[in-house]
Formats: structure tokens, C-alpha cells, sequence
């Protein structure tokens, strides 16, 4: 049998999945970015669970602080994907032994500020002893079955917008794990992407509760690999008709000897909402995104053809491997 390295994650999940019963009450299957619980009344418990490993997902140079705020934002960015409110977290903790007092207060405080600055509250969990970090969050929220925006419900013609721009973190991650030097304009801003993400929470309640969306997903794992998962979950294909990279960063990679489009597809961290909009609601869309304090930028369109196709500038249309972070995965 094949190990989980030949395997990868995304293969393991999938022969873990196909023993698992069906829940009848559950909404949405298996397999979307949250799990729910039908109530009755149209009402719908929503929980996410992620896991934070320090040797996998904690890069050099981001303190214990940054760490236990990042594994409560990994798990609203989800949320706010499906237009869910966070109201409440568990925590468990796997800790050396040799952690301190200073330092496991430090978590604390991360953890807190992380629930915090998304309205929710950490309200217990469990501790045990591990060899290194762990910090594993679960959260809790509401929303009418209606509203909450799955990854299935694409369609073609569909409008793909994404809500904000990328490449910062794939500098960023770059300059952490293997000491690549980036400019004074560039290394700030790559380095507060990868160490203080943010979830678009706000522009995700506000865009899941206009009904203008079709379907919807965080990238936290890239944007190349959201639209293969939208791609697959919805049967449709996309045309990017122009990434959405952030300023500075194409002449970053040039000077670097990098592909800006590799920095911009692949870089996954990002915490934006990649979404597809009904093409009859897209200035609505852009008006809701601007009350609620963010932007939503129209990169493309969901088509009948599959595969992720990238437009040139001569027109030709080159394919989109698709492919980001996967555990277990070597080379």
C-alpha cells in the first residue's frame, strides 16, 4: 500500500471521507471549506476545525504570538468564505515541556487578540504534552442555510472577482525560509502578509447576505489551487483575463529571477476570498464590497470548457496547473 507521503493529503482525505456515513442533517457534504449542522427553522451550525504545526506552518522569524493568531484567522478566513459569523473557539494545544511561562502566555494573548478582532470568543479547549507546537482551532458560528455560499455553485458566465491582490506572501515565505533578500519597498509589506494575515470577514457576511454570490472560497492555499477546487465542485472551467497582483511584486520576482505569475498563483497565505459573482450583480457586488470597507476586483469568468486558462497578452490562453501547499507531499 501506498504511503501517505506517495498519496499526499488531499488523497488521504478522500479515502478517509469514503468510510464515513452521510450525515442527513449535515449541509453543506463533505468536502467544503466548513462543516453544518441543520438545527431546523432554516438554521444552520457551522464549525471548522484547522491545525497549526509548528514545524510545518510556523516559518523562521514569526514570534508564538503571531503563530496562536494565525490559527484562529485560518479559521474565520473559512468562515467568512461561507458568509458565517464566528462566535465562539476551542483550543487544543499540544506543548513541549519546555515552553515557558512567559512563552505560553504569549499564546494566550494570540489567541485571544486572533478571536477578538473577529468578534469571537475562546472558550476552553484541552492541553497535552507534544514535542513540538500544535495549536489546533475549532470555530463556531450561525447562518441560514440560504445564505451560507458553497464552492459548487458556480456557473458559466459567471463573474470571477477576487478580493484583494497576490505574491506578497510567496516573497514573504521566500525571505523566511530561505534568506532571499527583498527590497526596502517590497520586504515590509511581503513580511506583515505572511506574519499578521487578515480575514475578509466583514466584505464575506456582506457579500454572502446580498445572494449576489455563486460560490465562494478563502485562498489560503493559493489561488491556482481555490480555482481547481471551485473548477472541480462546480464543474465549470475559468479564464483569468488578468491576475490580480499586488503592486511591486512583478518586479520583485523579475529582479529575484522569479516568475511573477508563479508568485501570484502559487503563493497560497493570503486569506482573499475568491468568489464568482451572478454577471446581472456585479455593480452590486462592488458597491456592497465598498460598504463594507474592502474592494472586489473582476479578474475573469467561470466557462463550460475545464481547466484554468491564464490570457496572454497576445491573446493565447495558457493552462493553469493546478496545484498549491499539500501535507505529506515531497518534491
Amino acid at each position: 500500500m501506498r504511503t501517505l507521503a506517495e498519496l499526499g493529503e488531499r488523497k488521504a482525505i478522500e479515502l478517509l471521507t469514503s468510510i464515513l456515513e452521510e450525515a442527513p442533517a449535515a449541509y453543506p457534504p463533505l468536502g467544503d471549506d466548513v462543516s453544518g449542522w441543520r438545527l431546523g427553522d432554516g438554521l444552520l451550525a457551522v464549525l471548522k476545525t484547522d491545525m497549526l504545526v509548528a514545524s510545518t506552518d510556523v516559518p523562521p522569524g514569526m514570534s508564538l504570538y503571531q503563530a496562536a493568531r494565525k490559527a484562529v484567522v485560518m479559521c474565520v478566513s473559512d468562515l467568512a468564505a461561507k458568509g458565517v459569523r464566528p462566535l465562539a473557539v476551542l483550543v487544543s494545544l499540544g506543548l513541549p515541556g519546555d515552553l515557558s511561562e512567559g512563552e505560553l502566555l504569549e499564546l494566550a494573548r494570540g489567541l485571544n487578540d486572533g478571536a477578538r478582532e473577529y468578534g469571537a470568543y475562546v472558550i476552553g479547549g484541552d492541553t497535552n504534552e507534544c514535542s513540538e507546537l500544535v495549536i489546533a482551532c475549532s470555530i463556531f458560528g450561525t447562518c441560514r442555510e440560504g445564505e451560507l455560499v458553497t464552492r459548487s455553485g458556480a456557473r458559466p458566465g459567471d463573474l470571477l472577482a477576487v478580493s484583494g491582490s497576490f505574491g506578497l506572501t510567496y516573497l514573504g515565505l521566500k525571505a523566511l525560509l530561505e534568506g532571499i533578500e527583498l527590497s526596502p519597498g517590497v520586504r515590509d509589506r511581503a513580511l506583515k502578509a505572511v506574519l499578521m494575515p487578515e480575514a475578509r470577514l466583514e466584505l464575506g457576511l456582506a457579500l454572502a447576505g446580498s445572494g449576489v454570490l455563486t460560490a465562494s472560497i478563502d485562498s489560503s492555499d493559493g489561488l491556482a489551487w481555490s480555482l481547481a477546487e471551485i473548477s472541480r465542485a462546480s464543474n465549470v472551467g475559468f479564464i483569468i483575463e488578468e491576475l490580480p497582483m499586488e503592486p511591486g511584486v512583478a518586479e520583485e520576482a523579475e529582479r529575484l529571477g522569479i516568475e511573477p505569475e508563479e508568485a501570484c498563483l502559487y503563493g497560497g497565505e493570503e486569506y482573499e476570498l475568491v468568489v464568482t459573482v451572478r454577471p446581472d450583480a456585479w455593480e452590486e457586488a462592488v458597491k456592497i464590497a465598498k460598504s463594507a470597507g474592502a474592494g472586489l476586483t473582476l479578474i475573469g469568468r467561470a466557462t463550460e470548457r475545464p481547466g484554468i486558462w491564464l490570457r496572454k497578452g497576445d491573446g493565447r490562453l495558457k493552462r493553469v496547473e493546478a496545484r498549491g501547499w499539500e501535507h505529506f507531499k515531497r518534491g
